[in-house]
């Protein structure tokens, strides 16, 4: 499984990347960095289950039966999705100096878990897309194909080659060092 990470980082370089190439020089200012942020964050977003698993688990809840479940199938971004379409209709100032707007935010927390999903799906997991309405599964597992003796080196691996990859990134594109 992905680890925490990687989540955030997948979900930053992706968000950056469209910030940095695909919106014009002058809607950067409406584009600010604070919302590559909240994607990146957004990335951990239906990992939020591990959280209600330590309340469930006196319970007598099993990681399997929380994790996975509820907040790993596409009804977590796709309200999130329907909330930016309804504050998008809203003409509501802007959020702080940083000129952040409603719609955007839970536009970039969709983002950020539909990253998730995918990244959980295709590296080494599951995920039920429509549970509790379907148990049916998506699962690539592309981290199964990698032998056996290397497949826990993979994700604490994939963590650092991303974390050098993004700083470097920030250090070309944004002058990281300036701030230091």
């Amino acid at each position: 499984m992905p680890q925490a990470v990687t989540h955030v980082l997948i979900a930053l370089i992706i968000v950056s990347l469209i910030r940095d190439f695909y919106i014009s020089k002058k809607d950067k200012q409406r584009f600010p960095l604070h919302y590559v942020l909240i994607a990146g964050i957004a990335g951990l977003l239906p990992d939020i289950d591990i959280i209600a698993y330590y309340g469930l688990s006196f319970f007598g809840f099993t990681i399997a039966e929380v994790h996975r479940t509820f907040t790993h199938t596409l009804f977590l971004p796709i309200l999130l999705l329907i909330i930016a379409g309804l504050t998008w209709k809203i003409k509501s100032k802007e959020l702080g100096k940083h000129h952040l707007t409603f719609h955007m935010i839970f536009l970039m927390l969709a983002l950020g878990s539909i990253i998730h999903l995918f990244l959980d799906a295709f590296l080494s997991g599951r995920i039920m897309p429509i549970y509790p309405f379907s148990q049916y599964m998506i699962n690539f597992s592309v981290v199964s194909y990698i032998p056996a003796n290397l497949q826990s080196l993979f994700f604490p691996s994939l963590d650092a080659i991303l974390l050098v990859l993004w700083l470097v990134y920030m250090e070309y594109r944004h002058k990281i060092s300036d701030f230091i």
